[in-house]
């Protein structure tokens, strides 16, 4: 389904992920986060670079892996991102919800 946010029309899913990363840039991703509630700092955009990085390298992403990877704690995860974390992250990220996302 269509999509108009940051004026660029993009394609989401039922749960409103993106369908085609390509279509991720960052204003698109400051929009989402606003619509989510969550003010995007330095230390979000750290946050979703490193599940780019896993992304592209096709590794996938779980909240156990988020503990063992020393960018930040559960703790911290939780605050940047409440409410489902490794969801909302994923969501702003552009990229599909992980298979370990219920």
């Amino acid at each position: 389904m269509k999509k108009i946010i940051a004026n660029t029309e993009i394609e989401v899913n039922e749960e409103g992920y993106l369908t085609d990363f390509n279509q991720w840039n960052k204003a698109i991703g400051e929009s989402l986060a606003q619509e989510h509630g969550i003010d995007m700092t330095d230390r979000h955009w750290e946050v979703i670079d490193y599940i780019h990085d896993k992304y592209q390298n096709e590794e996938p992403l779980s909240i156990r892996g988020i503990k063992k990877s020393g960018v930040l704690d559960i703790k911290e995860f939780y605050s940047l991102f409440p409410g489902g974390p490794l969801k909302k992250a994923t969501l702003i990220a552009g990229i599909p919800k992980p298979k370990s996302c219920i």
